[in-house]
């Protein structure tokens, strides 16, 4: 469990630094990590495609945060 929290937070801030430009302080990307790891769960799961290792999580993880904040700056 503390693994998945620590890949959400390296995840959401990457994703914070690739989408805006910074992150969020540590709950914001707690929190966008942790549900961008969902969402790239989901989207790689319908591409067919597979991760490994800590790395792969990592990537995974961001690509979902990315997608959440981008899906968030539309609705704005």
């Amino acid at each position: 469990m503390l693994w998945f929290l620590v890949i959400g937070l390296i995840a959401g801030w990457l994703a914070g630094k690739v989408v805006k430009g910074g992150g969020f302080g540590l709950i914001g990307d707690l929190v966008v990590g942790v549900i961008g790891s969902y969402i790239g769960g989901y989207i790689f799961n319908f591409l067919d495609l597979s991760v490994y290792g800590t790395l792969g999580e990592i990537i995974m993880a961001t690509v979902g945060a990315i997608v959440l904040l981008w899906a968030i700056r539309l609705i704005k």
